[in-house]
């Protein structure tokens, strides 16, 4: 568990430690890009946590700084007030990012490369979960033979292989059509089921929110602020015209537009 603090908060943050992630009235104030511009603040006074295993969805606007939230869970940019308590964590950006001249195999191996196993070792394990994955005889293509679907699994793969007990997933179906994006919305929630972890998950899709996560925090515009906090308190798998799920979908969408 990583502590990163700054400018102390106005009262303690309690029980800290009993999360995988906390982040407690969190300000991150961009510099001005150019001179005579003014400085951006992202985020403002946010204070959000995840317990074990616990999946939690972000949404809100564009701009509202639900991807500097990631990279602040990350530690990959530090936090201008506020702390962060958080486990090691694998990010999942936007993009799949995958190497063009590599095979599937061999992209979602490089995540255990990069930490010293061995080219065979890595390759068997990568192979053996891109299986699970529905993947089976896909293991040599390149990124630009595989759908948009199967370059996410791959992703995905990649990322769970980081070995890192929290996943940070940036909007990993925004880039598809409506049909696949809930088909990978389905098979994330089963993969999910079958190797729990630790998830911080943003999206714009207030529906793909309601059916993975357990809580939905709700953004405000930029700075982003929390302005609500949703527990979704129904079994899976979820069927996405269950009257309470869009019941808080309605919810979360009028908290957005509030």
């Amino acid at each position: 568990m990583q502590t990163r603090m700054t400018a102390p908060p106005e009262a303690p943050a309690t029980d800290i430690g009993i999360d995988a992630v906390r982040l407690h009235r969190v300000d991150k104030v961009f510099a001005p890009a150019r001179r005579g511009a003014t400085a951006v603040t992202a985020l403002k006074g946010v204070s959000l946590r995840a317990a074990p295993g616990e999946i939690v969805a972000v949404v809100g606007p564009s701009g509202c700084g639900k991807t500097t939230l990631l990279e602040l869970v990350c530690g990959l940019t530090e936090p201008d007030a506020g702390t962060i308590e958080a486990q090691p964590a694998a990010l999942m950006a936007q993009r799949d990012l995958l190497l063009p001249w590599a095979g599937a195999a061999d992209n979602a191996a490089l995540a255990l490369r990069v930490n010293g196993v061995d080219r065979r070792e890595a390759r068997e394990r990568a192979t053996a979960l891109l299986e699970d994955f529905g993947l089976h005889g896909f293991m040599q293509a390149r990124p630009h033979e595989l759908s948009g679907g199967m370059r996410q699994r791959v992703a995905f793969a990649r990322t769970l292989l980081a070995g890192r007990p929290l996943l940070c997933l940036d909007e990993p179906f925004a880039a598809l059509d409506a049909l696949t994006r809930q088909d990978m919305q389905d098979w994330l929630a089963e993969a999910l089921r079958a190797d729990p972890r630790t998830v911080v998950l943003v999206t714009h899709d207030v529906e793909e929110a309601m059916v993975l996560a357990d809580r939905v925090v709700v953004l405000s515009p930029r700075p982003g602020r929390v302005v609500a906090t949703i527990a979704v308190d129904i079994a899976r798998p979820r069927v996405r015209t269950d009257p309470q799920l869009v019941a808080l979908r309605a919810q979360a969408l009028e908290e957005l537009r509030a």
